[in-house]
C-alpha cells in the first residue's frame, strides 16, 4: 500500500524537493500550495496538486477532504509551508506579525487538527512539522518570525505527548542556512520595513549579514532538509528534532553552551563586522 502524504509549501524550495523524493521513493504525493502555476513541474512527474492557502479554513478543509476521499487516510503530514518578514519590532504592522502566526502556526495547527482523527483511526502517522534552528534562539530584527518559529517548537513538544498513545510520531525539523526565497524575502522586507528608522544603520548591517549567508558556502541546498524528512518518516523510531542544514548543529550546540547575553554578544558581532 503506498502512503499516502501531504505536503504544503511544495511550490518551491524545500517543499518541491520533499514532494519530489518521496514521489521516487513510491508515496502518493499531495502537494499544497496557494501557487498552483509554480507545482506543474511536479504534477507532470505525478504529484497530486492542491491549491491551498493555509490562512483560509475552507481552503485547508477543502484539501484534507480531497486527500480522503481519494485515498481513505492520510498517512504523514509535512507541515513546510512559512515564511519570514523582517523588521524592527518597533517598525512593524501589528497586522504583518498576525498574518506571520496565521502562516506559520495556526495554519500548521489547522491541518493536524484535521489530519490526527484519521491518523488515531489507523493507529499510525506521522506530522512533520518545519520549524527553524532559529526556533531555539532568536536575532534582532526578526522577533516575528522566531516567534511563531518558537511557537512550533513549543506546539510540536506538546502534542507529541498527546499523540503517543495512538502510534502517532511527531518530529521537528530545525534547517539552518538554506538556498531558498526565504532568505531573499526577509532581508528585502527588513531593509524596506525598518532601512530608514532609528534602526536603519545596523538594519543594512544585518541585511548584509542574511545575503552572505544566504549565498555563501555554508548554505545548503534545500535537497538537504529534503533528505532528512525523508529520514524521519521512514524511521521506526524517529529521532524528535532533526538539526540540518548550513550551521545548524553548530548553532544549536552555541546556544546550548552560551548564556543569554553571551548569545547575544556573538549574534550582534557577527551582524555589527558588517559595513553598512
Amino acid at each position: 500500500m503506498n502512503k499516502s502524504v501531504l505536503i504544503t509549501g511544495a511550490s518551491s524550495g524545500i517543499g518541491k524537493d520533499t514532494a519530489k523524493l518521496l514521489l521516487r521513493k513510491g508515496y502518493t504525493v499531495y502537494g499544497a500550495s496557494r501557487r498552483i502555476e509554480k507545482m506543474k513541474d511536479i504534477e507532470a512527474l505525478g504529484v497530486r496538486l492542491l491549491e491551498m492557502d493555509v490562512t483560509k479554513d475552507e481552503s485547508i478543509v477543502d484539501g484534507m477532504n480531497k486527500i480522503i476521499e481519494e485515498t481513505r487516510r492520510i498517512d504523514i503530514l509535512i507541515n513546510n509551508a512559512g515564511y519570514g518578514s523582517y523588521g524592527a519590532l518597533e517598525d512593524v504592522p501589528l497586522s504583518e506579525g498576525k498574518y506571520q502566526f496565521e502562516v506559520n502556526v495556526f495554519g500548521m495547527a489547522r491541518l493536524c487538527q484535521l489530519a490526527i482523527p484519521y491518523m488515531r483511526q489507523q493507529k499510525s502517522g506521522k506530522i512533520v512539522n518545519v520549524s527553524s534552528i532559529g526556533g531555539e534562539a532568536g536575532e534582532p530584527h526578526g522577533s516575528w518570525y522566531h516567534a511563531t518559529k518558537y511557537a512550533v517548537e513549543g506546539l510540536s513538544d506538546s502534542i507529541r505527548m498527546e499523540l503517543k498513545q495512538f502510534g502517532i510520531d511527531v518530529v521537528v525539523i530545525q534547517p539552518g542556512a538554506i538556498k531558498t526565497e526565504w532568505n531573499t524575502i526577509a532581508r528585502e522586507n527588513l531593509v524596506k520595513i525598518s532601512g530608514n528608522t532609528a534602526y536603519g544603520e545596523m538594519v543594512q548591517k544585518h541585511a548584509k549579514f542574511l545575503k552572505s549567508a544566504d549565498e555563501g558556502s555554508m548554505a545548503s541546498e534545500p535537497i538537504v532538509i529534503a533528505k532528512a524528512i525523508s529520514k524521519a518518516i521512514e524511521a521506526k523510531n524517529p529521532k524528535t528534532r532533526y538539526a540540518v542544514g548550513g550551521g545548524a548543529k553548530i548553532a544549536k550546540f552555541m546556544r546550548s553552551i552560551l548564556s543569554d547575553k553571551m548569545h547575544d554578544k556573538m549574534m550582534l558581532g557577527f551582524i555589527n563586522r558588517q559595513k553598512a
